[in-house]
């Protein structure tokens, strides 16, 4: 099976502002990447608006794949 994933990009504001590629997969992982440094970030580095952008776009991908499970299988 092919693994899909979105792709959304996020960059945050102030003085230490970083630009980030967040990727979801459909089996359940995440990538985070730091696209200066191209280094892989853990959702426990991420700070406030990033971490508001994360949480947000978790939870939406969450009900998501339950909405198309609950499809597949009534």
């Amino acid at each position: 099976m092919k693994s899909n994933c979105e792709n959304f990009r996020f960059v945050e504001r102030g003085r230490s502002s970083r630009d980030l590629t967040f990727k979801f997969y459909n089996d359940g992982r995440l990538v985070i990447m730091d696209n200066d440094s191209e280094e892989v970030i853990s959702p426990r580095d991420l700070r406030s608006d990033s971490r508001d952008f994360y949480v947000r776009k978790r939870i939406a991908f969450i009900k998501n794949q339950l909405a198309m499970s609950q499809l597949k299988y009534a």
